[in-house]
C-alpha cells in the first residue's frame, strides 16, 4: 500500500476517504463468489430510510427460511458501505449456510453518535419484523461486523438483551472497537506501521465522537457496560498487530467472566482490516472460513 502511493485515512476529507476505500477492493478483495440471491431492501426507521443487502447462500431457494447474520461493516463509522463487504458478505452466507443482511447505517461526521447505533438497532429489528416475508427464520438471528461494524454488534446485542424483546442467537466480533478511551495497550505498541494508526483511529473517532462524554457511554464502548451476563454467545476475532487487538480481548474475557459464552482467537501475524483482504492474505480467507463455520455451528444446532 505504500509503494501505491495511496494516502493515510486521515489526510483525507471524509469523502476522499470513502471513495478511496471503495476503489482499493480491486487490489485486495478476491472477486465475489456467486450466491442465490441479492436483494437491495431497505428499513423504514425513525431517522428514515436504512439500506440494506439481502444475500442467500448459493443453492437454496426463498421456500427455505434461513437462519440470519445481520452484518455492519467497518470503517470506523466514517468510511465503508454495502459495496466495500460485499465479498465478505456473501462468502459468509456462502460458509454459513445462512443469509446476511448487510446494514448501510448513517456514518460521520454527517451524522454523529448514537446515529450508527439507532441505525443498526433498527435495522435488527426491521429483519425481526419482517422475517417471514423475507424468507428468514426470525427466531435465529445472528449480529456481526468487523471494526466499527463489530463494536455496533456488540452494541446491538447488549441493547437487545436490556430490552428483551429481541432474541440474538450469535455475536460475531472481528476485531472490534469496544473502548473509546483507546487506552489499551495494544494502541501504543501498534499504533504506528500496522496499517491503521493512532492517527487514523483518532481521525475515525473524531468523526463519529463529537463530546468526550460520550467516550464513557455503553453505547460507544460497550467493554464499559455495567452487566455482560446473560449475552448471546460470542467469537472475538483479532489480529495480532492491530491498535485494537487489546480492547477485542478484554472484551472477550469480560464476557467469560460475566459468565456469557465466548471464544476468543487472534490471527497473531495479520493487521487490522484483513479479513476482507483475502487476495493478498491467504489467512484472511481461513478467518473468514473460519467465522463461517462458527456462524454454522452455532445457527444450525
Amino acid at each position: 500500500m505504500e509503494r501505491s502511493g495511496l494516502p493515510p485515512a486521515h489526510t483525507l476529507s471524509p469523502a476522499d476517504a470513502r471513495r478511496v476505500y471503495r476503489e482499493r477492493r480491486a487490489f485486495t478483495q478476491p472477486d465475489p463468489p456467486a450466491v442465490a440471491e441479492v436483494r437491495d431492501l431497505h428499513a423504514e426507521a425513525p431517522h428514515g430510510r436504512i439500506p440494506l443487502r439481502l444475500y442467500r447462500p448459493a443453492g437454496t431457494t426463498i421456500d427455505t427460511a434461513l437462519p440470519v447474520l445481520v452484518y455492519f461493516h467497518g470503517g470506523g463509522w466514517t468510511i465503508g458501505d454495502l459495496e466495500t463487504h460485499d465479498t465478505l458478505c456473501r462468502s459468509l452466507a456462502n460458509g454459513a449456510g445462512c443469509a446476511v443482511v448487510a446494514v448501510d447505517y448513517r456514518l460521520g461526521p454527517e451524522h454523529r453518535f448514537p446515529a450508527a447505533v439507532d441505525d443498526s438497532l433498527a435495522a435488527t429489528y426491521w429483519v425481526q419484523r419482517n422475517a417471514a416475508a423475507l424468507g428468514i427464520d426470525g427466531t435465529r438471528i445472528a449480529v456481526g461486523g468487523d471494526s466499527a461494524g463489530g463494536n455496533l454488534a456488540a452494541v446491538v446485542a447488549l441493547a437487545a438483551r436490556d430490552a428483551g424483546d429481541l432474541g440474538i442467537t450469535f455475536q460475531l466480533l472481528i476485531y472490534p472497537a469496544t473502548d473509546m478511551r483507546r487506552i489499551a495497550p495494544s494502541h501504543t505498541t501498534n499504533g504506528q506501521g500496522y496499517l491503521l494508526t493512532r492517527d487514523s483511529i483518532t481521525y475515525y473517532h473524531d468523526h463519529y465522537i463529537d463530546d468526550p462524554a460520550h467516550d464513557l457511554d455503553w453505547r460507544a464502548s460497550p467493554l464499559l457496560h455495567p452487566n455482560h451476563e446473560h449475552l448471546p454467545p460470542a467469537l472475538v476475532l483479532t489480529a495480532g498487530y492491530d491498535p485494537l487487538r487489546d480492547e477485542g480481548r478484554a472484551y472477550a474475557e469480560r464476557l467469560t467472566a460475566a459468565g456469557s459464552k465466548a471464544s476468543y482467537v487472534c490471527f497473531d501475524r495479520q493487521v487490522h482490516g484483513f479479513v476482507t483482504m483475502g487476495k493478498v492474505f491467504d489467512e484472511a480467507n481461513t478467518a473468514v472460513a473460519f467465522c463461517a463455520a462458527s456462524l454454522r455451528a452455532a445457527l444450525f444446532r
